[in-house]
């Protein structure tokens, strides 16, 4: 992505946040006119944050670069949370990047060992643009034999989106994808020179129509730990915990780990799935 991609990018989420917040909620007077736009005026948000409405307008429309103190001070006319904030300063050009590496990903061998150590946790190493490069017997139990499918087609979103079976394990599938969504357009920021990615968004936005509405909001979210209900068809519903841990020697290559509360239900659950996926499922994994 160039520069002045980067530059429309951030004016496009700009525009998107300040179209979700009210006058009221700003403490903004109103005056009862009908408003031809969803929340904020731009001159409301200049208001806000002490600049002019043109230099504001400027920045939406992509013509300008913000300097870091406008930026903060977006950050709080806005309410942006830290992941957005952090978001919006990736795309204003104001946080060092990660070096961008496009080369095809091996997963690293500590978490290899990590990951055949974990016989009783569902768990994956993801890598760029959420691609699955491996995982271990019991997470595809829960989840599906990722060997059946296509190495260039094994990817988290992707899966989410266009495999029927792979949607059907969710019990709330909209928040799971909603989700998903905003983990991959955080990621796009931090790799945004990687043709695959603008592949990956470019196809999916095509397929679907929900993954490209989502897309176009503009929500992101670090992919760090939350909390997913699967409903199995052998093990039945089960609530588990999701955090992942990154490779020290290699940020972009993340171990995806899944668990129960002791003595849960889901717990029980998880434990025969594991006696259940050793006489029925491949014991081999990927990596």
């Amino acid at each position: 992505m160039s520069r002045d991609a980067h530059l429309s990018e951030l004016g496009e989420f700009l525009k998107a946040r300040r179209a979700e917040l009210s006058p009221r909620a700003m403490g903004l007077p109103e005056s009862g006119a009908l408003r031809r736009v969803p929340g904020l005026r731009r001159e409301e948000v200049a208001q806000l944050t002490a600049i002019s409405t043109v230099y504001y307008t400027r920045l939406e429309q992509g013509r300008i670069e913000a300097s870091t103190p406008v930026l903060i001070a977006l950050t709080r006319a806005l309410r942006l949370d830290e992941d957005q904030r952090d978001y919006m300063l990736e795309l204003a050009g104001k946080e060092n990047a990660r070096p961008r590496r496009h080369a095809a990903q091996k997963v690293r061998p500590p978490l290899r060992r990590l990951l055949d150590s974990l016989t009783d946790t569902p768990a994956l190493v993801l890598g760029r643009r959420m691609d699955i490069l491996a995982w271990n017997p019991l997470a595809a139990a829960l989840m599906m034999d990722f060997s059946q499918i296509p190495e260039e087609q094994r990817n988290a979103v992707r899966l989410v989106f266009t495999d029927p079976t792979f949607r059907e394990l969710y019990v709330d599938w909209e928040s799971a994808a909603r989700t998903t969504v905003a983990f991959l357009r955080m990621e796009a920021a931090d790799n945004p020179d990687d043709p695959r990615m603008t592949a990956l968004v470019e196809d999916l936005s095509e397929q679907d129509p929900q993954f490209r509405e989502w897309w176009a909001a503009h929500h992101v979210a670090h992919h760090a730990m939350g909390t997913k209900t699967f409903r199995h068809p052998v093990a039945g519903d089960l609530t588990l915990d999701w955090e992942t841990l990154a490779c020290p020697t290699d940020p972009d290559q993340q171990l995806v780990i899944l668990t129960a509360m002791p003595g849960s239900p889901s717990h029980e659950g998880l434990r025969f799935l594991a006696s259940w996926a050793a006489t029925h499922q491949p014991t081999d994994a990927v990596g």
